[in-house]
């Protein structure tokens, strides 16, 4: 049973069951394929890597979710000590039209009432699957920013990207997508990308557990 925290704003209800703390384990298994030219039969490079991760959603009383990750490599051979990988940010919000009563653009505050306060109102946008569309930003530190979008239905949610943007700097990266369901109270999610040169293929998944 998913427990709605108390001061939710409404339009985060269907988001509710991220809410939290999640920590745990998961793999990182992405193909390279040889480049053109190369002997046929060659196989492909693997990368494949156990790696730790805490994630967190919260909010300050808006109607978005505040994410962040961090990630670090588990110890393999020799290794003692886990190694820092990378981390994340952004914002989780129902996707809709923004009104007057919206705050932005920047720091200008919203004319009127907050739209989309009441649990009504906020059912009037559901979508045609009678799941909630979805907008996703995230903010990569390795100069990559990706804008999702995709749908929450129940505990399970889809996610596509719908724009990358790579600073002059950043590796090569051009889509991706990914899912993440509530699972035995557990966060599973499973993340797919185009990068490097490939074609959109499996790159990572993870198990957490909710841990505040």
């Amino acid at each position: 049973m998913i427990e709605i925290p108390t001061g939710l704003p409404a339009e985060l209800v269907p988001l509710s069951w991220l809410i939290g703390v999640w920590e745990g384990t998961g793999v990182i298994d992405y193909a390279i394929d040889p480049p053109e030219g190369t002997d046929e039969g060659t196989e492909p490079t693997r990368i494949s890597r156990e790696f730790g991760q805490r994630i967190s959603f919260s909010h300050d009383g808006l109607p978005f979710l505040n994410y962040s990750s961090s990630s670090w490599l588990l110890p393999q051979g020799d290794e003692t000590e886990p190694t820092p990988l990378t981390a994340e940010t952004g914002f989780w919000r129902l996707s809709r039209l923004h009104i007057e009563g919206d705050t932005g653009p920047g720091m200008l505050p919203g004319e009127g009432p907050r739209p989309f306060n009441t649990a009504q109102s906020v059912e009037t946008l559901r979508n045609a699957a009678e799941g909630f569309d979805i907008e996703v930003a995230i903010v990569h530190p390795t100069g990559v920013s990706e804008l999702y979008l995709g749908q929450v239905k129940g505990p399970r949610i889809d996610l596509a990207t719908d724009a990358v943007v790579r600073t002059r700097s950043a590796k090569e990266y051009a889509a991706a997508t990914r899912l993440y369901g509530l699972v035995d109270n557990h966060l599973l999610w499973a993340w797919d990308i185009a990068a490097l040169g490939q074609d959109l293929r499996t790159h990572a998944s993870a198990r957490l557990a909710k841990v505040d």
